[in-house]
């Protein structure tokens, strides 16, 4: 079974109810006669037992979907094993994939249980989406017999795991779920490419915010496409979300008839040709006419219905996003991560190839490195990755990329709080921006959240080195470097102390705190000094102590709402390059047959996940081996044990010779 082919699909609303599903009989069809051929093989039984090959209805479906979230304590699960996992569970794999690639057991009165897998499950809005691919039966019962395994999972370090299955399942993807979610809470804008709104000499671009209207789409009607943006300035702070297994709240319903209609003419009897739902929405507006006659002698792809005219151009777009996490701490190690994607729109005439380099690829050690189906990819080099691809029509997202940070990170030093009294915390910051950063790199614009979920702010007090300072119910904002006002070419230092008051806390942990501070915890007859310097040095650990001694443990969904946890979030946008030095080089574009075409390049850098966590406080953190380290570690055992062999055996000699000696 080669390429990606859907045995059914289904939405399921927050109350894990089904509102929407589709089954492809074509498909299930081929599932039923490779479960045949599978079952009547001599060593079945041997093998893993026969394979059902049964769908669920829409309410078993739902049911299942409710009871795995019971059990995982999620919709996507833990993805680690617990103590509580149990076999033929996705936690019992011991892999995060489960998280998204996930199993029901299906429960019918009148046959026994069966296990669904795999279900390509993505999270939008309020719906959950799940997608059944077809799978040779083989494959599945592998999984089967993983989930049964007392060694299986990251963990073991077993070779043939989960990861290493997935490897030769290409038909397991997320695209068909991601773009059918996409559709039903109305998040279709295509990846924006960006135009100077004035002349400019190189094409440099700076911005991928903004938008106006496009042209040059045949000579009849116009089908919507993303526009081409303008330069644009915006002060609005780039706020990376955290990813929340809850579906986020949207009152938005579903337009059945048009996932309908994209169903039957993106993925017809459940094989996917193309699933832009632009060109799936142009054609059903437009359709085709003699206005638009095939090319006869060249073949014209799916993904480029219709062909673009007037004035050619070609945009390229960098947008990167920088995760990190700074501890401050010898202990803990700061990380640092960078995703990328190179977004492009080909304003070409006819069915042209272009072929360009992307470098910077060792000095970013890129870890990752996927390409639009488009893109037919050479050897890689060392230090860059040609390829030539054949442009669609309009916006579309070429290279996504994993790459380390080449540079210094931009927002570097470290934040402290405090807390003084049960309502009162002290707080400091001290920062370094764009530390050894050279123009043309600039930041526009740099904003630090301190974010208190759990407790509501009453007042603040400080007066910060540089910048605004803003609060609300639950956090308080320092604007560093506001919109307009951008630093490019230095660097510079930003303190800001000062102290935080909330509103007095409502739980049963106040009357707590004040047994504690009142002396009332302790016995008539103990020997304790509770007025003592000693008691008072020790008032804030007491404190700490008793405010999270009742926490519960953290979510994975929202590891940042922990209440024992403290934070601050930076959120920034450099223009001018990018911080992993991955690049493209316009003047190395070529187009075939060759046409005069400018080329634009244009980059940006925005915060994502950047948190800052309190040096004083509590933090999580991941802990790495270093394979390096360990193969010394041995090394340096081996070395040792063999000198301790060879030690005894010049002992035994010597021995030896005394004997000889004295006799």
């Amino acid at each position: 079974m080669h390429g990606c082919s859907i045995r059914a699909l289904w939405i399921l609303n927050i109350q894990d109810t089904v509102v929407f599903s589709r089954r492809f009989p074509v498909v299930e069809k081929r599932w039923r006669l490779a479960c045949q051929r599978e079952n009547e093989r001599p060593d079945n039984s041997e093998n893993g037992g026969c394979v059902k090959h049964l769908l669920p209805t829409d309410p078993e479906l739902a049911s299942a979907f409710a009871e795995r979230k019971r059990r995982e304590g999620s919709a996507r699960g833990y993805g680690i094993r617990l103590s509580h996992s149990t076999q033929d569970s996705d936690s019992w794999i011991d892999d995060p994939i489960t998280r998204h690639i996930i199993m029901l057991h299906i429960n019918r009165e009148e046959e026994n249980e069966y296990t669904l897998w795999p279900l390509v499950l993505h999270i939008k809005g309020v719906f959950y989406i799940l997608v059944l691919p077809l799978v040779e039966p083989q494959q599945y019962k592998s999984y089967m017999r993983m989930c049964r395994r007392s060694d299986c999972g990251n963990a073991g370090g077993v070779v043939d795991g989960l990861s290493s299955l997935l490897l030769n399942l290409p038909c397991i993807t997320g695209y068909v779920a991601q773009t059918l979610g996409d559709i039903i809470t109305g998040d279709l804008a295509d990846p924006e490419v960006v135009t100077s709104s004035s002349p400019s000499v190189g094409g440099l671009l700076d911005s991928l915010t903004g938008s106006i209207g496009m042209s040059g789409i045949s000579a009849r009607a116009k089908p919507a496409l993303a526009p081409v943006v303008a330069l644009t300035t915006s002060g609005a702070s780039l706020v990376g979300a955290v990813m929340s297994d809850a579906p986020r709240s949207t009152s938005r319903p579903i337009d059945k008839d048009v996932l309908r209609t994209f169903i039957s003419t993106a993925m017809p009897f459940g094989t996917p040709l193309d699933l832009n739902f632009t060109n799936i929405a142009a054609i059903k507006a437009n359709g085709f006419s003699s206005a638009d006659p095939p090319l006869a002698d060249l073949k014209q792809p799916a993904w480029k219905p219709y062909l673009y005219k007037g004035k050619q151009r070609i945009l390229f777009a960098i947008h990167e996003v920088v995760n990190a996490a700074m501890y401050d701490r010898d202990e803990i190690s700061d990380a640092i991560s960078i995703s990328g994607q190179v977004n492009c729109r080909a304003e070409l005439e006819g069915l042209p190839d272009v072929s360009l380099p992307l470098t910077g690829l060792k000095s970013a050690n890129v870890e990752v490195l996927s390409f639009h189906h488009c893109a037919q990819v050479s050897e890689h080099a060392v230090d860059k990755q040609a390829f030539m691809f054949s442009p669609p029509l309009g916006n579309f997202v070429l290279i996504r990329y994993m790459a380390s940070c080449s540079l210094d990170p931009p927002v570097k030093g470290f934040y402290q709080l405090s807390m003084v009294s049960e309502d009162e915390g002290a707080f400091l910051f001290k920062l370094r921006l764009m530390e050894g950063y050279k123009a043309p790199l600039s930041m526009e614009f740099c904003t630090i959240t301190m974010p208190f979920p759990r407790r509501r702010v009453s007042s603040f007090d400080g007066n910060p080195s540089i910048g605004t300072i803003a609060m609300t119910e639950h956090s308080v904002e320092w604007k560093i470097i506001t919109s307009g006002r951008g630093i490019t070419g230095k660097s510079i230092e930003a303190t800001f102390p000062g102290t935080i008051k909330f509103f007095p806390w409502t739980s049963s942990k106040v009357s707590t705190l004040n047994r504690m501070f009142t002396g009332r915890t302790v016995d008539e007859d103990s020997d304790v000094d509770q007025d003592g310097p000693n008691n008072m040095a020790n008032i804030e650990e007491h404190l700490m102590e008793v405010m999270n001694k009742d926490l519960q443990a953290a979510e994975l969904e929202e590891p940042f709402c922990w209440q024992a946890y403290n934070y601050a979030k930076v959120s920034f946008k450099i223009l001018g390059g990018t911080l992993s030095r991955v690049s493209i080089d316009p003047k190395s574009v070529r187009i075939y047959p060759t046409v005069k075409a400018p080329v634009e390049f244009s980059t940006q850098t925005s915060s994502g996940d950047y948190i800052l966590w309190n040096t004083l406080g509590r933090c999580p953190s991941a802990l790495f081996f270093c394979c390096n380290e360990i193969q010394t570690n041995l090394h340096n055992i081996n070395l040792f044990t063999n000198c301790l062999l060879f030690s005894f055996f010049l002992f035994f000699q010597m021995l030896s010779t005394v004997d000889l000696m004295q006799s």
